[in-house]
């Protein structure tokens, strides 16, 4: 039979250095403002397009589709990365 072998299994599949901790404390609080700058000004693009119908052209339907993708990422992946930088590593898993 087969044996499974884990990311442990394989010396120096992710190597690691040294950070200090205030380095992963301020690329939290960096990420944290972008995601919440991203998700507040695409989510105003968003709702100002919906609203108006002089900015429902063709051309600005590419401008949502961009601002609709960019929400999506910042309320999806700005929360995973800062609470990963507050504990100064991945906390979800080998499944995550």
């Amino acid at each position: 039979t087969p044996q499974k072998m884990t990311v442990q299994d394989v010396p120096g599949a992710f190597p690691t250095v040294d950070v200090p901790d205030h380095a992963h404390y301020t690329i939290g609080i960096v990420i944290l403002i972008v995601g919440i700058t991203g998700t507040l000004g695409n989510f105003l693009v968003i709702y100002a397009f919906c609203r108006s119908r002089s900015l429902q052209t063709p051309a600005n339907i590419f401008i949502i589709n961009l601002a609709i993708s960019d929400f999506l990422m910042s309320i999806t992946q700005s929360p995973v990365f800062f609470t990963n930088s507050l504990h100064k590593r991945w906390i979800f898993g080998e499944k995550g």
